[in-house]
């Protein structure tokens, strides 16, 4: 399993093409060999297979727009060739905020099916990143359900991300090993409670079993493991990208 480095925690450093250039050499230098591209600035394919090549990087999962994928599904998928991604990825359902309204559930399924289809033809796999609304019960069902249920596993898979599980009360563990078949990429991230509030942490650093999560996605062939720190509350995030990769070097990963 590879250790990668989900660059939407350092997207305040990613807004131009230099700082993005210069983010990824950072990254690399921490000791990261991979990377997921979300949250930057507009990028060409050509341009980004350069720069992660001066880095000594690859880019092995993105979040994309999901307007450009319905749109052009071959073209989204040509770019992410040139520099080397199978694994083209969704962020967030859109009208995510509606989640009780379970005809935007099936809106979102009915514009993903075609897509994860074009893409499985065209030598891509499209993910889906989940966070906590997914597992709101809604009459009997949640969105979880109904995305695993209508879209096979052949087709897209499921970034699933630790952190927004726990989030969303569910069983880490337990919902890995359910979706064990589309998952060949995962979220670590950490959480605290401060108070009242639930907080985002390094690996390693907040409640989260990580021993027993490391465990489960090696024993189920996880392929990559992308860090991530949506807020660093104040923290320079490129340290805790390395508190959160010195403690997943500590226990044997790379």
């Amino acid at each position: 399993m590879i250790i990668g480095a989900q660059l939407y925690g350092l997207r305040d450093f990613t807004k131009t093409l230099d700082d993005f250039k210069e983010t990824l050499k950072k990254v690399a230098d921490i000791g990261y060999t991979s990377v997921q591209v979300s949250g930057t600035c507009a990028y060409e394919g050509e341009w980004l297979a350069e720069a992660l090549k001066e880095a000594g990087l690859t880019c092995d999962l993105t979040h994309y727009s999901f307007d450009e994928m319905i749109a052009d599904t071959k073209a989204v998928v040509e770019k992410h060739k040139k520099f080397g991604c199978k694994y083209i990825g969704i962020g967030c359902m859109p009208r995510s905020t509606e989640v009780d309204n379970k005809e935007v559930w099936k809106e979102f399924t009915d514009k993903a099916l075609p897509v994860a289809k074009a893409m499985s033809e065209n030598g891509a796999y499209l993910m889906y990143h989940n966070h906590a609304f997914e597992f709101k019960n809604v009459d009997g069902e949640c969105v979880w359900d109904h995305i695993t249920n209508t879209i096979p596993a052949e087709i897209m898979g499921l970034t699933v991300d630790t952190h927004w599980v726990a989030t969303g009360e569910r069983d880490i563990i337990e919902t890995l090993k359910s979706v064990k078949n589309r998952i060949p990429c995962v979220h670590f991230k950490d959480t605290v409670i401060v108070g009242e509030e639930r907080r985002f942490a390094p690996v390693g650093h907040g409640i989260l079993d990580f021993e027993s999560i490391i465990k489960t996605c090696l024993d189920l062939e996880v392929k990559h493991a992308f860090v991530e720190q949506d807020n660093c509350y104040g923290e320079d995030p490129f340290l805790c990208m390395k508190k959160s990769y010195d403690y997943l070097k500590s226990m044997g990963l790379k």
